[in-house]
């Protein structure tokens, strides 16, 4: 038996089929057949432990994967790895491969947040890239790092520049927006006083803001007068 057989041998040992005909609703476009269905908790331990073996190594080179569990678990050993270099490396032999938004969403590298500088040309590839996920993840990554003490108003033109057809681009991009509101509401205001987005992305980004705690009363009172 190969290293992948024994692997999937493994996570179909884990296969929930009820959680898999639930959590394939929420993955549409996705072929169901390719959804084990395991719960993420399980999944992740799982992984832990498997990202000390030597076939890991092997796993990581083997792309592309068959099940959407197997992309989770390339994502998930990818985020523990400590070298920016190699993990920047991997992250980007993986990416072409993301068609969804779970897997896109899964938590960022942890050793990105010590590079955050030369992340940033990186993410302003991806989000040119075309790719949708591509640009998801790159939108992704400017809100889980510079939102805070890093944070610059030109990150809030990258991501709302952008201009896409595809749902789950600008679901990111309200997202996003919505999250600016919360942490950096004087820079990101305008964009939503001078309708600087377009109108899906606009009644999107003022919908999750609204639905925020993070965002005060007094703030999603002015925002809904934007609606």
């Amino acid at each position: 038996m190969s290293y992948i057989e024994n692997l999937e041998k493994q996570l179909f040992e884990m296969q929930d089929l009820k959680y898999r005909d639930f959590h394939s609703k929420l993955l549409p476009g996705i072929d169901r057949e390719t959804i084990i269905g395991i719960r993420t908790p399980m999944l992740r331990k799982f992984t832990k432990e498997f990202a000390e073996t030597l076939e890991a190594e092997l796993f990581l080179k083997d792309l592309p994967h068959r099940y959407y569990e197997e992309n989770n678990m390339h994502m998930m050993i990818i985020s523990w790895i400590k070298d920016y270099e190699v993990c920047l490396k991997e992250v980007k032999k993986l990416l072409p491969y993301v068609n969804n938004w779970a897997t896109c969403d899964l938590p960022a590298p942890k050793c990105f947040a010590k590079h955050k500088e030369e992340l940033l040309p990186e993410i302003r590839n991806w989000i040119s890239s075309g790719e949708t996920y591509t640009i998801r993840y790159g939108t992704g990554m400017l809100m889980n790092f510079y939102l805070e003490e890093d944070f610059r108003p030109e990150y809030l033109k990258l991501a709302a520049d952008i201009r896409s057809e595809e749902y789950y681009v600008n679901m990111m991009i309200a997202w996003y927006l919505a999250t600016a509101l919360a942490k950096q509401w004087e820079a990101t205001i305008p964009y939503i006083e001078e309708r600087r987005l377009p109108e899906w992305v606009h009644r999107k980004t003022i919908q999750k803001a609204v639905e925020s705690y993070r965002i005060t009363p007094e703030q999603k009172a002015y925002l809904k007068s934007f609606r």
